[in-house]
Order: C-alpha cells, then structure tokens, then sequence
C-alpha cells in the first residue's frame, strides 16, 4: 500500500535541519505501518518499541532524558544495535509514556545524529505533572485515512492515478465514468487501511465489519480515556453527526443531540472528539475576503468525522444503496460529497483551514471556502446540477474572486468559475495550494 506521506519522510530524514518526529493521526489510520515500512526501506536497521501497556519502557524514561543512556537501553529491547543516522527508532504508541515525549527535546538538542520517529494519537493523552510537550524540538506530520488517490492506487488503478496526478484536467474527462465509478467505491470503502486491504482483495462483504469494529473500538475509548461524566455526552455528539450531516443547512445544531441543549453543555466533548483526530470542524466565515481568519464565527461551524467510510457504516448504509444507480442513497449524496471533499481537502493540505460561508440571515451559503494566497469560494455539488444561486450572487458582487465548483460534471473552466470533477478534488486542490 502506497501513501502519500511516505515522501514527507523521505524529506525529513534528508533534511539537514532534522528534529525527532512525531506521527500524529487517528487511531488505526496506519501509522505504525507506514514507520515500519519507511524504517525498513530507508535505513540499515529499525529499532521498533511500543510504549503501550509496557513497564520497561515507562520505567526507561522516568526520569531519565540522557539520550546515549535511553538508546543504549533501547537497542536491548529492540534487540536492534542502533547506529547513527543508520538506524531508524520508532517509538509506537507514545502517548502512553508521557516521559517518552518529554524525551524528544534531549535527542534534538544533545543527540541529533540519532533519527527518532515516534508514533501516537492524541487519544488518551492527557496533562501529566512533570512532563510536558517539546515544543519547537520535534517536526510533525499528520497522517489521515487513505485519500481517493491512494485508494486508486491501493485498488490496482495505478494508471489512473498517475494520469490525475499529471494535472492535465481536461485529459480525464473521457474517462469521467470510469473514475465515478471508482470514487462510488471509494464513498463506501473509505480510507481506513484495513477497510481498502479488504476491498482491494475482493473481499467487498468484509469492509462495513471492519469499520463496524472500528466504530467499537472507538466507542470503547471513550469510557477508557474520558471522565465518567463526559463519556455520555460525547457518545450523543458522535452518534448525532450522520443526521446533523443529512440536513439541508448542515450546521451543527446543538438541540438536535438534546432539546434544550447548549454549548456549554457539548464544547468540552466536541474538544476532544476533535483533538483525538476523530472529527473535523469547519467553521463559518461572515464575508470571502482575506484573511478568512478575521471574519470567523466560531458559534457556528459543521462537523465532519475522519472517514467517508466510517460514515457510511455509521449510517448503516449498504454497498448496494451507494453502488447502484436510483437507489435510497440518492437523498443522501450531498452529506456524502461534503463530507468527500472536507475529506480530501485535509489529506491535501495536511490540515489547513477550511471554512464556511453564510451570511446573516442563511438566505445565502457557500459550501466551503478556503484561502491559499487568494480566498477561494466551493460549491460542491453531489450530481452534474451546476445551478448555484449563491456562488452566482457572491462572484458578482466580488469580480477578483476565483470560484470553485466540484460536481460530477467534466472539468470546465468559465471566465471567473471552473468546475472540477470530484475525482480530481484533491490533486486540484494541492494544484492551487502550491501556488
């Protein structure tokens, strides 16, 4: 399985202003796997040690940040001889030694020859007395379930990928039903690894019960990492963005977790929700103009989780209803094609800002916008419908703005207006943002 990140890594092990890495990303999103696979093919050995549920570790690290002293103790437990710049040292599942952590300062600032990649979710990492994060003494990459580009090559379609990649838009357009079909797949598989392993073996039956255990084993986090009193409240968030998702204007709505419900009442669980990489929130922006950050509320915004597959299996939607034509799922199409792009957008970038418009009184909503040098208004459309009311009105009354418009139209590209094909939503973006 080949990931996009894997050429960051190679970046950063060239880089000669190298730090310790930290992996960060979701549960289950393939982190481990893809440090293994980079230790393995880019140096002469790897030194691979899980912090989870192992005293010799944590007992390695109290106290101790004398990095000769930690990686001589480390080669015994690795069984691996480390050598510099020879040796990559993964260091799995960090956020259960806090003192690990804490250790990444001393290895940039006394032992740099030595290559420290560690690996963790924010799930479970708390504030812990005596440690704290090396700020500015570690580089970090986020790491997101498989893109639709990954998922292309993951499934056998590498010539198809390599012909999105080229940029040349308007060349896919005669294969426009070919990549719908594969991105209809990609809606229900998503981009959990073991999901996409399981579909690209032909194993199509097994993907929703492996998301479905991926769903429970989130689900047990909660009562593992949360306090008691927010373990319910934060159930009733996760489980209410399918619906909060299927509505017209999807706004996050508090009274639709509970009547009556306030901010107040939800903001601590949608923080951690949010800081455990499992949602995503895309705030609202009062006007297109940049910087989009002086024009955000934060007292509105949508949420998106991390995996259009996930989606769909918390949805108890079928590969049948998203696979065949007039089906059920047609209703449900732009919550699954909002939730695409937001998707893809965060693999693109790495987790840039994304936003929202509407104005006061919601007669008028753009589906996202971002800002990459110039603000850039997207309409993203689940059909080949290109009516839009609202990019019309705002691209007349802003001429200098660019609008985007994602659809399973062809590309094509208007005067102040182009419209992208939703299978090319992520190569387009990165396209724009290395501008």
């Amino acid at each position: 399985m080949r990931r996009l990140l894997y050429g960051k890594l190679k970046e950063w092990k060239n880089s000669p202003f190298r730090k310790p890495l930290l992996l960060d990303g979701a549960r289950q999103v393939g982190k481990t796997w893809l440090l293994k696979e980079f230790g393995n093919k880019e140096y002469d050995s790897c030194a691979y040690i899980t912090c989870d549920r192992n005293k010799n570790i944590l007992e390695l690290f109290d106290g101790n940040f004398d990095p000769q002293k930690i990686v001589t103790n480390l080669s015994v437990l690795s069984k691996t001889k480390i050598m510099p710049d020879k040796t990559l040292i993964i260091l799995d599942e960090i956020q259960e030694a806090p003192a690990a952590i804490s250790s990444l300062k001393y290895f940039c600032e006394n032992c740099p020859e030595y290559h420290v990649a560690a690996a963790g979710s924010l799930l479970g990492i708390k504030t812990h007395q005596g440690t704290g994060f090396p700020v500015g003494k570690v580089n970090t990459l986020k790491l997101y379930p498989l893109s639709f580009m990954e998922f292309l090559t993951a499934t056998g379609n590498e010539m198809l990928a390599e012909m999105v990649a080229a940029h040349h838009w308007s060349d896919t357009n005669p294969l426009s039903e070919t990549l719908k079909g594969i991105l209809k797949q990609y809606y229900f598989t998503g981009g959990m690894p073991d999901a996409v392993m399981a579909f690209a073996r032909g194993d199509a039956q097994d993907v929703r019960s492996i998301q479905k255990e991926i769903l429970r084993n989130y689900s047990a986090d909660f009562s593992k990492h949360i306090s008691s009193d927010e373990v319910p409240k934060t159930r009733l968030v996760w489980n209410s963005i399918p619906s909060q998702l299927a509505k017209e204007n999807k706004k996050f709505i508090y009274s639709a977790i509970r009547k009556g419900a306030r901010a107040k009442d939800f903001e601590n669980a949608i923080q951690w929700l949010s800081d455990a990489g499992l949602i995503h929130t895309v705030t609202k922006v009062k006007k297109i103009e940049k910087p989009l950050k002086f024009y955000e509320d934060f007292s509105c915004f949508k949420l998106f989780i991390s995996d259009i597959g996930l989606l769909g299996a918390m949805s108890d939607i079928s590969e049948e209803d998203i696979l065949l034509p007039d089906s059920t799922f047609t209703m449900y199409k732009g919550s699954f094609t909002e939730q695409y792009f937001a998707q893809q957008y965060l693999s693109a970038t790495g987790g840039a800002p994304l936003f929202y418009y509407a104005n006061d009184n919601s007669t008028s909503e753009i589906d996202f916008v971002f800002q990459n040098g110039n603000a850039y208004p997207c309409e993203v459309k689940a059909e080949t419908n290109l009516r839009a009311k609202s990019m019309s009105t705002i691209l007349k009354s802003s001429p200098n703005l660019k609008g985007l418009r994602f659809s399973m139209s062809g590309y094509k590209e208007q005067s102040n207006l182009t419209n992208i094909p939703l299978y090319l939503a992520e190569e387009y973006i990165k396209a724009v943002c290395s501008k």
